[in-house]
């Protein structure tokens, strides 16, 4: 995998900045923008995010522009080497454009019209709302594309939600008729034949509602398709803030801060139109060893995220450099915390380590919101002087930048499928997919592994493992895919309740999993949910497992069983497979276990894979990752998550490029403590 060029032209650097918002201080800007950017240069900071919320103040009135200040923020941003992550601000409209234009206000689900208020609250369909927004993007473009601060577009802020109103729903029918082609086809797709549901006309179907009574809720078919279309909305509301901006600027990528498992949108497809991915990474830290689990949950989300973006190197765009506001208890970062939180973005493929916010807002809803520069207003306070640590950090790993992670492993996880997965009835109504998803993730870094987190649309050319947990919706081309990849020698991981569905939430006829039922080697009958309390057990490699909730009841056909449940009238069927495919190997796990069984599980078929760990052994609280730079140059990365000093073995000698220090042998973490290490 080649490097790739920096996110920003002529800055070969690692990015050091965060949201800013100098419009909430015009008053006083002759004090406070001076004051911020000696403030900036002191952190280490190269560059902020301007213009996020800023459309009442570019636009006060319809047609009635001032981008007078934002000239002097731009100029200012160049004068102190700073450059711009100039946004379009679509995210939170100007009362005026509400009151005027009224169909740019979305619908909820209950059919109610909500009023001006909030942000992320316009219609995605509204073709004035479009056309308002491609005009104030393409004044930026002209007024800003040859500004020498400019070095990033920033579209609008954190997409989310969805609009009922009657634009949308035409547009979803439209869509609808571009997907079916027919409304036979679509009766067929949805199986509409249930409930005498059978449509005669486009014209007759509405969005899903809830609660049920209001409208059409249960029917899985058009609620899987209101989330496709909803998502699809998204995308290209996207490609329609863009265009001004790639026609006028295309040289100037361009990015979206997302959500990491935001259920609503798909953000692999969303990623796939961005030049890099960015997105908002708010980890609970707590100060306590529970921080092993919160950086084991935030490893997985920036994997995530990284996939999205086809494994490019991204943005970290947010990050908190103390406490949040907006959860149920606001606990401060610990001393540490936010050089740990910066690195680990490093760690698993970002460039860039950004906070929300710069400076604290004086008032309204963010006024207690962590910020590089608290109320007090200088540099003496304890979050200022660590993000300046981290500042000093950054600079002495510019050789990082553009670097990729390479991994053997991939795991997949899939918004189709979850959307899916979540709708089905045969089951609890907690799926838990995120978090099953999460738990083979950290049972893969714990053996020493980095890990790819990709969907099912992308290819596992180059792959020596693929785990695939909770595949229960298949998308058109997977299982073929799955076939071909352990045809080959690859070895495949799957688990309960995958291949029952297709592309179109139908099942499939003639036993499950499906197309995947060759490859596994196995029948799956039947599957038992229990209470967490209800739990079985199995034996494997001489160690008795308990598992919980999902218990699959499955016939090994071709397959070799590996252990048998203990308990309960399923006594002695297969818990754990293993079939030989061409020239690889599938294995399936038919219950959910606890990440114990994973960790061993893995640590097994990835030495019989031929798999080299990053690390012999990874002690508790200790994570690696690895990133591979121009000439193959590795960078390894190894955080200590605990508050308390950790030791982790070292086969090889190895620079610290923090401090310089040459380690090998057993090598001593402190708490929280990062080492990025290369060749001597």
């Amino acid at each position: 995998m080649a490097q790739y060029p920096s996110i920003m032209k002529g800055m070969p650097v690692l990015l050091h900045g965060g949201d800013y918002n100098p419009e909430q201080w015009l008053k006083d800007r002759e004090t406070i923008w001076k004051e911020d950017m000696v403030l900036a240069r002191q952190a280490g900071i190269n560059t902020l995010s301007v213009g996020i919320f800023s459309w009442s103040h570019l636009e006060p009135s319809e047609g009635l522009y001032d981008f007078a200040w934002l000239n002097d923020v731009m100029d200012m941003l160049a004068h102190n080497g700073i450059k711009a992550i100039l946004a379009t601000p679509s995210g939170a409209r100007p009362p005026w454009l509400a009151q005027t234009y009224p169909e740019v206000l979305r619908v909820n689900h209950l059919r109610q019209k909500q009023l001006y208020g909030g942000r992320h609250n316009h219609c995605m369909t509204s073709p004035v709302y479009r056309a308002k927004v491609a005009h104030m993007n393409e004044q930026l473009a002209l007024r800003y594309g040859n500004h020498p601060a400019l070095g990033v577009w920033h579209i609008s802020n954190e997409y989310s939600g969805e609009c009922h109103c009657p634009l949308c729903q035409q547009a979803f029918r439209q869509w609808l008729k571009a997907r079916y082609g027919s409304i036979e086809a679509l009766n067929d797709a949805w199986w509409n034949q249930f409930w005498a549901h059978r449509y005669q006309s486009f014209d007759q179907i509405e969005s899903p509602t809830a609660p049920a009574w209001l409208g059409e809720n249960e029917n899985h078919g058009i609620k899987l398709a209101w989330k496709r279309f909803t998502s699809d909305q998204h995308c290209s509301f996207y490609r329609n803030e863009i265009e001004p901006l790639k026609r006028i600027t295309p040289d100037i990528p361009c990015t979206h801060n997302m959500m990491s498992t935001y259920p609503g949108i798909d953000y692999y497809a969303l990623g796939n139109q961005m030049d890099r991915i960015s997105w908002d990474n708010y980890p609970h830290w707590t100060g306590t060893e529970a921080d092993a689990e919160v950086c084991a949950d935030t490893a997985f989300r920036h994997d995530l995220m990284r996939g999205t973006g086809n494994n490019k190197p991204f943005l970290m765009m947010e990050s908190s450099p103390s406490a949040v506001n907006w959860d149920s208890l606001n606990s401060l970062r610990r001393p540490g915390a936010i050089l740990l939180q910066g690195l680990q973005a490093l760690a698993h493929g970002s460039d860039t380590v950004q906070y929300f916010q710069f400076r604290k807002s004086r008032g309204s809803y963010e006024k207690f919101h962590g910020a590089v520069v608290d109320h007090v207003g200088n540099h003496h306070t304890r979050v200022f002087q660590e993000v300046c640590e981290v500042g000093k950090a950054l600079e002495k790993l510019s050789a990082v930048t553009g670097s990729t992670a390479e991994n053997q492993i991939a795991l997949i996880y899939d918004w189709e499928n979850r959307w899916a997965l979540e709708d089905a009835r045969f089951a609890s109504e907690e799926k838990n997919y995120p978090e099953t998803i999460i738990n083979h993730h950290a049972a893969l870094m714990k053996v020493g592994y980095g890990v790819d987190v990709n969907d099912q649309t992308k290819s596992l050319e180059g792959y020596r493992l693929v785990v695939a947990p909770m595949c229960y919706l298949l998308r058109q081309g997977f299982a073929q895919k799955v076939q071909a990849f352990v045809r080959q020698g690859g070895t495949f991981v799957m688990t309960y309740v995958s291949g029952y569905v297709d592309e179109e939430d139908l099942c499939f006829l003639g036993g499950f999993p499906g197309p995947l039922r060759e490859v596994a080697g196995i029948w799956a009958e039947e599957v038992d949910v229990l209470p967490a309390k209800q739990t079985n057990s199995f034996l494997y490699q001489g160690k008795t497992y308990t598992c919980q909730e999902y218990f699959e009841l499955t016939h090994a056909e071709s397959a070799t069983v590996l252990a048998t449940y203990q308990q309960d009238f399923y006594a002695g069927s297969p818990a754990l497979t293993v079939n030989t495919y061409g020239k690889g190997l599938c294995y399936h796990i038919a219950t959910r276990t606890d990440r114990s069984f994973l960790t061993d599980f893995y640590g097994h078929i990835t030495a019989q894979a031929g798999l080299t760990p990053l690390l012999s052994t990874v002690p508790d609280g200790i994570s690696v990752t690895k990133r591979v730079g121009e000439g193959g140059r590795t960078f390894l990365f190894v955080m200590n998550a605990l508050p308390c000093e950790n030791r982790f073995p070292l086969e090889q000698a190895r620079v610290d490029l923090l401090t310089g220090k040459t380690h090998a042998g057993m090598v001593s973490l402190p708490p929280r403590g990062v080492m990025v290490l290369s060749e001597p």
